[in-house]
């Protein structure tokens, strides 16, 4: 079985903190990801944004396109309006093949607010979660008959972020509903890794790896900071560089028969961590693991 190794782009181009990585181009993040040796990139919202248009723009680069985040509004829309305001998004993902929409309800979080402590992030009942699992299963039906997956990402900061909350959505969600599984998410957020691929590794589709400094998360939780204090601080790292097995997940996503992308996805000071030489480190980690693990690498198609 082979996996496929994509990239972010947040390391040279932070969407949500864009001062932090003013210095930095989309094309230069897709010219040394490309040289480095990932195969696919997530899109960024400094990407060409019409279809024919991005297609060129990762042809120039001879670089997949592996995903793409989508923030959503489905706690507080009917799915009529769900499925109206990311038309767009699922028409271009299926249209350039990509694996998945990369799928987080964006509606309340508190992840790109910079005054609120990640403490402070929404936390729903079981019966809201569950209510919610049951209209997200009707919105990736629809996907899947766009001819895309829709993965859910946990996140930080948002109402599905810890162990309970992942368990909740995915109990009430169908199978349509896929899993974007990020291992530095979860463990920020006090989740467990082998629990959540143990029990949900049939749903997992798409995969960060992602690596975190504990003692970086432990301030943030002990001193009330932001989600995005904790990017600038270092939260993430690439994997390798921080506090997680990745062969311990490579191995278990061997188990489970994965052969998605593995996407590695980091966002930290680029003054601290230069993009390049940070996610040549990260790829090489993956590598490493994944040949340990028993997984075969695919070039680019």
């Amino acid at each position: 079985m082979s996996v496929k190794i994509g990239i972010s782009p947040i390391a040279w181009q932070n969407d949500d903190l864009p001062d932090l990585t003013a210095a930095y181009t989309m094309e230069q993040a897709l010219e040394e990801a490309r040289e480095i040796g990932y195969t696919g990139v997530e899109r960024g919202r400094r990407m060409p944004q019409e279809t024919e248009g991005l297609r060129l723009f990762l042809e120039r680069f001879d670089i997949a396109l592996c995903g793409g985040w989508c923030s959503g509004n489905l706690l507080v829309s009917d799915v009529a309006m769900e499925q109206a305001a990311i038309a767009q998004q699922a028409e271009q993902f299926a249209t350039l093949r990509a694996p998945c929409i990369v799928y987080a309800e964006c509606s309340n979080t508190v992840q790109g607010q910079i005054g609120v402590p990640v403490n402070d992030r929404p936390k729903l009942s079981r019966d809201e979660v569950y209510a919610y699992g049951r209209k997200l299963t009707e919105l990736a039906k629809w996907t899947a008959g766009q001819g895309v997956t829709l993965s859910y990402h946990h996140h930080m900061g948002a109402f599905i972020e810890d162990q309970e909350d992942i368990d909740w959505l995915m109990e009430s969600s169908g199978p349509e509903v896929t899993l974007c599984f990020d291992t530095g998410h979860l463990v920020f957020g006090g989740g467990d890794i082998a629990k959540t691929m143990d029990r949900w590794g049939d749903r997992i589709h798409h995969v960060h790896f992602k690596d975190i400094r504990p003692d970086v998360v432990r301030d943030v939780r002990e001193n009330n900071r932001s989600f995005l204090d904790a990017v600038v601080a270092g939260a993430f790292t690439v994997p390798g560089d921080g506090a997680i097995d990745f062969l311990d997940v490579a191995q278990r996503l061997r188990g489970m028969d994965y052969h998605g992308w593995i996407v590695v996805e980091a966002e930290q000071d680029p003054a601290k961590a230069p993009p390049y030489d940070y996610s040549k480190m990260g790829y090489e980690h993956i590598l490493a693991v994944c040949a340990t693990a028993g997984l075969t690498v695919a070039d680019r198609d």
